[in-house]
């Protein structure tokens, strides 16, 4: 049995402005990772993701590369239990 793990993820650095949301979407998509993506008004990006371990540590892994014109300084990575009935992965109005 799979074990699903949700985390909300903070990414600071240069990742506004340079298509970092697309990029973490496409990269969801391609991990089988579901939640959202938004940018925060402190210029930071915020995520909340659910999939198993392997694919969370994938998908964290490609958000530190993020596109080519970003740069990201620090993901902070904290466990979440905020209900997931979603299904696939969005981008969100900037919160």
């Amino acid at each position: 049995m799979t074990v699903m793990t949700t985390q909300r993820l903070f990414v600071s650095g240069r990742v506004q402005g340079v298509g970092y949301r697309d990029y973490a979407t496409r990269q969801a998509r391609a991990l089988g990772v579901t939640g959202w993506v938004r940018n925060t008004r402190d210029g930071r990006v915020e995520m909340l993701v659910s999939g198993d371990d392997e694919a969370l540590q994938r998908f964290v892994e490609a958000c530190r590369s993020g596109p080519p014109l970003a740069r990201v300084d620090t993901i902070e990575a904290q466990p979440d239990n905020e209900e997931r009935s979603a299904r696939g992965f969005t981008k969100r109005f900037t919160a």
